[in-house]
């Protein structure tokens, strides 16, 4: 048989990539690399699934305001600062914040080397009312900062960067992954009665891979992006320099934009496709929510195929004949 007659690495690929070496070498990468970061990536998809509603969730976590029931003259900024030191005695006032309604809680910042204490004050009596910062309002600034830096500071945002690319070579590997040929491409779009559940678990992960991928890789770029924002504009002028002609107009600068307005999901109040909040800025939330959670329910059927595949047939090699009965 002569060499012409021989299909090219191309023609095999788009026909029957499972024999190809590569992409069992991509499927090797694939699959341990979504372990290795499957904890993470669960992590950061169900933050971020919640995170789409952050405004909701502070406003939800607002009290309403802490109004005085003591009777009598308001205390002079010199009594509450004698209040407060009798309450924190270890504690000196840094700074007393009143509103602009006489009756409601004082707020009082104390300290103590590099601890800083707030809490609210009856502005009648000087007795402690509690922390000015609601347990809910705390619970959603600790998810933010989980979900943005590890809770690492600038260390954590650094290495949520290098999560971030990593997710963008799993999409981009699973994708090669999913292709199964030419003959056979569309069943990889839906599900199918009758497989079994192993083959149902690949499917669905297959599926669910094929149908979010523009999602997960416009995540994956943003989230580098807001972790590196440097690099990308460092980018952006070796391809579009800045001149006097195109200050405000670059078309990269529009790009990067739109890689934090679509990170988040708050695309409400810029006019496209929402003028403002509403059923259409609730709608896009509400995709992007959904969206948000694929990378968990890829680590999840991940995790089970993998199971399947290396450690239940690893077990089973491993086992006694009395543990396999």
């Amino acid at each position: 048989m002569s060499m012409s007659n021989q299909p090219t690495l191309w023609q095999r690929w788009l026909q029957q990539p499972q024999k190809i070496w590569l992409r069992r070498a991509l499927f090797q990468v694939h699959m341990w690399g979504g372990i290795g970061l499957g904890l993470y990536i669960l992590m950061i998809s169900v933050t971020g699934s919640v995170l789409v509603y952050r405004n909701e969730l502070y406003e939800a976590a607002t009290p309403q305001p802490n109004i005085s029931k003591g009777a009598g003259p308001q205390l002079t900024d010199g009594q509450l600062t004698a209040a407060a030191a009798s309450s924190y005695p270890d504690y000196r006032v840094i700074k007393i914040i009143r509103s602009a309604d006489p009756s409601q809680a004082v707020n009082v910042w104390l300290g103590r080397g590099d601890e800083t204490k707030k809490r609210l004050f009856d502005p009648n009596n000087g007795r402690d009312l509690g922390n000015s910062i609601p347990a809910g309002i705390l619970l959603v600034s600790k998810l933010m900062q989980l979900h943005d830096d590890l809770l690492a500071g600038p260390t954590g945002r650094k290495v949520n960067g290098i999560g971030a690319l990593a997710s963008l070579v799993l999409a981009l590997t699973g994708l090669a992954i999913w292709w199964p040929g030419q003959n056979r491409w569309r069943r990889s779009l839906t599900l199918h009665r009758g497989v079994g559940w192993k083959r149902l678990t690949w499917e669905l992960h297959s599926m669910i891979g094929f149908w979010t991928l523009g999602f997960v890789l416009v995540i994956a770029v943003s989230g580098i992006y807001l972790c590196f924002p440097e690099k990308f504009e460092e980018f952006a002028d070796l391809l579009e320099p800045p001149t006097a002609a195109n200050a405000g107009f670059r078309i990269v600068d529009r790009a990067i934009y739109w890689l934090a307005f679509l990170h988040f999901g708050r695309i409400n109040g810029i006019g496209i496709p929402c003028s403002g909040p509403g059923i259409c800025d609730q709608t896009i939330k509400a995709v992007w929510a959904v969206f948000g959670l694929a990378p968990a329910a890829m680590f999840v059927t991940g995790a089970i195929v993998w199971w399947n595949r290396v450690l239940r047939p690893l077990r089973q090699r491993t086992s006694s004949p009395a543990d396999r009965r």
